[in-house]
């Protein structure tokens, strides 16, 4: 079979295409033929290089197979069932797993990250970590949502408490969190202002449900979020950006707001004016991933077409040294999703 893999941080040369052996499930794992994966702005940090990834690595941290083998101990889910395979994984036996924040747990792990990832033909995975797919969701633009989801969720509702009424600032709507971050938002009842840097991007956002969308590449961009929130600024930033959008987010964030951020795309060090955070009563969290229990909502808000994935392309598994050069040039509108074996 074809499998991705990276021996050592780097270019794109970095990401190469070998052919291995079909693996066989273990006790407890379904050998799953491996449909659509996606690529996540996590999978350029692993190929550049990130501390604590455990190189060789396949990487790929979400996506959706078909089960076709059933290993020892294992009678569900039937061969041929469609699946979500979610992008994280823990003992499920830790307090934090059994108080449903199994992403806190000290044994956390993402597909991909800490461990080998879905950019294969077949893989063979913990049967438990397998979600079937509502009838009617399509398997390929399905690859594109539980990275993204789940990491929106994790920073919108677990970590910032959105409430309904609120206002939420979502950076970079049109990215892959960004696109989920603006439909959860939404289905929080919170008012959505978001930014994106072209005019097809803008309107995407718009499309998606956001209620004002601005440039936050234009000069001024967090002074027009005050004078749309009458001079008092939103409840929660949604940010991800890092140091291009840092100052103007903090700018625009009301006393007693709550900045949340999963990302560090344009750079991992900011600048804090420490009066500013304790006079206004802020706070800024830091948010990776979320709850798996997460996924019976998302799967179904996806089911229903209250939620949807951002597609731009779907490419063969072969071309995913083009993915990602699409991806670090930031012109796609949506995520990128590969198909093996295509």
């Amino acid at each position: 079979m074809q499998q991705v893999r990276i021996s050592a941080p780097g270019g794109f040369e970095a990401l190469a295409i070998e052919d291995v052996e079909r693996p066989t499930p273990g006790r407890g794992e379904v050998l799953v033929r491996v449909l659509a994966v996606s690529i996540n702005h996590l999978d350029l940090w692993i190929r550049q290089g990130l501390p604590g990834v455990p190189y060789p690595i396949v990487p790929g941290c979400d996506g959706t197979a078909e089960v076709v083998e059933l290993g020892e101990g294992v009678d569900a889910p039937p061969v041929g069932t469609l699946v979500l395979v979610e992008p994280g994984r823990s003992s499920g036996t830790s307090p934090e797993d059994l108080a449903g924040n199994d992403h806190f747990s000290r044994d956390y792990a993402i597909r991909g990250e800490h461990f080998d990832g879905l950019d294969v033909e077949y893989a063979a995975v913990e049967a438990r970590f397998l979600r079937p797919l509502p009838a009617g969701l399509d398997p390929v633009t399905t690859a594109a949502a539980p990275l993204v989801f789940l990491t929106a969720w994790g920073m919108l509702v677990t970590r910032a408490r959105l409430a309904a009424g609120e206002t939420a600032l979502i950076l970079g709507g049109t990215s892959g969190v960004g696109s989920a971050g603006i439909q959860i938002a939404k289905s929080r009842g919170a008012r959505v202002i978001a930014t994106a840097g072209t005019e097809a991007k803008r309107a995407l956002c718009s499309d998606l449900g956001a209620d004002e969308v601005l440039d936050h590449r234009a000069e001024g961009w967090h002074a027009e979020v005050k004078r749309l929130t009458d001079g008092r600024g939103v409840d929660v930033v949604f940010e991800h950006i890092g140091p291009a959008t840092w100052r103007g987010s903090l700018a625009c964030l009301a006393r007693n707001g709550r900045l949340v951020t999963c990302g560090a795309t344009t750079g991992p060090k900011v600048e804090l004016v420490l009066p500013h955070l304790f006079i206004k009563n802020q706070s800024i969290l830091g948010s990776t991933m979320g709850p798996r229990s997460a996924f019976d909502e998302i799967l179904e808000r996806l089911a229903d077409g209250s939620f949807r994935s951002v597609v731009d392309s779907i490419l063969p598994l072969s071309e995913v040294r083009a993915a990602h050069e699409r991806l670090e040039r930031g012109d796609a509108l949506g995520k990128l999703v590969l198909v093996p074996g295509a």
